[in-house]
């Protein structure tokens, strides 16, 4: 859904009031924690708030309901200022059983609120969740404030005139949480009342229960007696632009960025993928995107997928596939066959924990060296790194740009976190963006010959579309000729392309490197990529308010990296690298510049916190 936006005027907050909240909703796989969260966002983003979120849940489609690791999760951070992040520590905490709790509450601030369902502390829930006594009667949690109630028996009563059995009226109790938390930060009601007569518009019964028990939810926080923890708070809205605003995950960013740009080079675009957490959600978005020239193509396997783009390539449209770390593993023979025709093709890699199966839900960035070297030969592609949600939309764009420019792969990389969160989105201008239309050669090229391998002053091949009359070449994996396409072992001939491939990729033009927070030359510079880029820029701003000379780098084209980078990492004293794994671009930094980058490394599953982060930096300048 998409608002306009009018200009806001800065809001005059209470002194009390924070410009920030945190709130995690927790519960069972199957407490449609997801969709709750999601729609908690929908009203969040309608009341004008700037948020970012983390949906985290587990990889089994349905563990044993109640148990520790069938928990699932999602966090909201918003408020009335910029938010980079999900957040660190939540404020609310709302634990729809004592698995949420027992797996969640180490995250909650001290004196933050937990909103507890009694209803699921049963004996045999405590039990399930390893816990000895009921924490909500033992005392444990006297550093928090808690509100337990019954919020399976309330729903049971707000849904019984709709003569659903308790099965059935339970499953709307995420509703009533929905409910209750609207009304704590003061969000409006109708856009989820409409959402429910949309999504159960061929069942009214089951849209009446669940909008009852939204309503009850409401109206047990507008109505109820309660002293203590339970207050209302409005958000005032962020100081927007003006414009046409909407709520975006990464997936659906990258989805409509790889349309745009395909429209940008006047191609069809042909998408191979097969499924693969988590970057299923992209096929699932282009496949309802038809009216666009877009083709969508779900294969037998991975291999299939990005042979399937390839041959779309040769034919004439944009080949596009994606996969995470494991899918991209497969495709790995098929890239160099790309990179030895030398045909454009996307390629997406949203990263997952690794190696093999790894966490297929969780987050990390450790496919890098896979990005740039995972190939056999020397095989060259460049790599672009997309920072957030938003930016995932102009990343798919650039690449899709490099890839038809310079008839060359490309990779994108996202990650588990950007794939899933979402943020507002300020929808672009189509007219602002440079069209790049795709050349196809039509006539022979060097007077009565076919050179199929002559290059332009970019280093790229022509483009000839099969059955072009007179343009019959060789293509394919066996080394080729120069110019002519012939194929050709010879060592020289070897050598001549296999600097030619180098050397377009090292020519791609990629923007100069800027410094997104900062002096450009100081004490401290920390260079993220990726997902990275939320917690990096909050604690670098907040380590800058305390007076520390400390700058915020943040690089897009990993591959081949900006023209001044080097230079402008000497121009520190110390250089620090925060990644979600065991240190890659530290060294690839290490490798082109020889800079002493130090590494900041975590493989938790979990994106960075921003606390943690200042640490870092504190430590770096002390």
């Amino acid at each position: 859904m998409a608002t306009q936006a009018a200009d806001t005027p800065p809001a005059a907050v209470l002194q009390e009031q924070p410009d920030a909240v945190v709130v995690r909703f927790a519960g069972d796989s199957g407490d449609g924690m997801q969709l709750t969260g999601g729609q908690f966002t929908l009203s969040t983003a309608l009341a004008g708030n700037d948020l970012a979120t983390f949906p985290d849940f587990p990889a089994e489609i349905r563990a044993p309901q109640g148990t520790l690791f069938g928990v699932s999760a999602f966090q909201i951070n918003f408020g009335s200022r910029e938010i980079n992040t999900a957040g660190d520590a939540p404020d609310v905490l709302v634990a729809m059983n004592p698995a949420a709790l027992k797996v969640n509450l180490s995250s909650l601030k001290p004196g933050g609120l937990i909103i507890a369902d009694t209803g699921e502390f049963t004996k045999r829930n405590l039990e399930k969740a390893k816990y000895e006594q009921n924490p909500l009667e033992d005392g444990s949690l006297a550093k928090y404030d808690v509100l337990a109630f019954d919020i399976s028996a309330l729903t049971i009563e707000a849904v019984k005139e709709f003569g659903l059995g308790n099965k059935d009226a339970l499953r709307c109790k995420n509703m009533w949480t929905l409910g209750l938390a609207l009304w704590m930060f003061d969000r409006p009601r109708e856009p989820i009342h409409a959402w429910l007569n949309a999504k159960f518009a061929k069942k009214p019964e089951l849209a009446g229960a669940n909008i009852a028990a939204l309503d009850a939810g409401h109206a047990y926080g507008e109505t109820a007696e309660l002293s203590g923890p339970l207050k209302q708070l409005h958000m005032p809205p962020t100081p927007t632009e003006p414009g046409l605003y909407r709520t975006i995950t990464g997936a659906e960013a990258v989805s409509l960025g790889l349309v745009a740009g395909a429209q940008l080079a006047g191609l069809p675009m042909f998408f191979g993928g097969y499924p693969i957490t988590p970057a299923s959600a992209i096929l699932h978005h282009l496949a309802r995107l038809k009216e666009y020239n877009v083709t969508t193509f779900q294969a037998e396997d991975e291999i299939a997928a990005i042979c399937a783009a390839i041959g779309a390539s040769y034919a004439g449209s944009l080949g596009v596939t994606s996969s995470s770390g494991p899918g991209i593993a497969l495709k790995t023979e098929a890239m160099g066959l790309a990179i030895m025709t030398e045909l454009p093709l996307v390629i997406v890699n949203s990263q997952r924990g690794g190696p093999s199966t790894g966490l297929p839900t969780k987050t990390e960035q450790s496919d890098l060296y896979q990005a740039i070297y995972g190939r056999n030969g020397d095989a060259p592609l460049p790599v672009i790194a997309a920072r957030s949600p938003e930016d995932a939309f102009e990343c798919a764009i650039e690449a899709c740009r490099i890839a038809v420019e310079y008839m060359t792969p490309v990779m994108l990389l996202t990650d588990g976190y950007i794939a899933n969160a979402a943020e507002p989105w300020k929808v672009p201008d189509p007219a602002s963006y440079t069209p790049f239309p795709a050349k196809f050669l039509t006539e022979k090229n060097d007077g009565d010959r076919l050179l199929p391998y002559k290059r332009d002053a970019k280093g790229a091949r022509p483009w000839i579309k099969p059955g072009t009359p007179g343009l019959m070449h060789r293509i394919g994996g066996i080394e080729k000729a120069q110019n002519t396409g012939h194929i050709d072992y010879s060592p020289e001939n070897h050598q001549a392309m296999t600097d030619a491939r180098q050397n377009k990729v090292l020519g791609v033009t990629v923007p100069d490197q800027e410094v997104c927070l900062g002096e450009p030359g100081g004490k401290l510079a920390v260079v993220g990529w990726g997902s990275t880029y939320g917690p990096i820029h909050r604690a670098v701003r907040v380590a800058r308010s305390k007076g520390m000379d400390v700058s915020h780098i943040h690089v897009r084209h990993i591959w081949p990296l900006p023209g001044n980078l080097g230079e402008l990492l000497k121009s520190y004293d110390k250089v620090l690298v925060p990644e979600m794994n065991t240190g890659q671009f530290k060294t690839v930094l290490r490798d082109q510049y020889l800079v002493d980058a130090q590494p900041l490394n975590k493989t938790s599953g979990q994106p960075f916190y921003i606390h943690e982060l200042e640490a870092a930096i504190e430590e770096a300048l002390a």
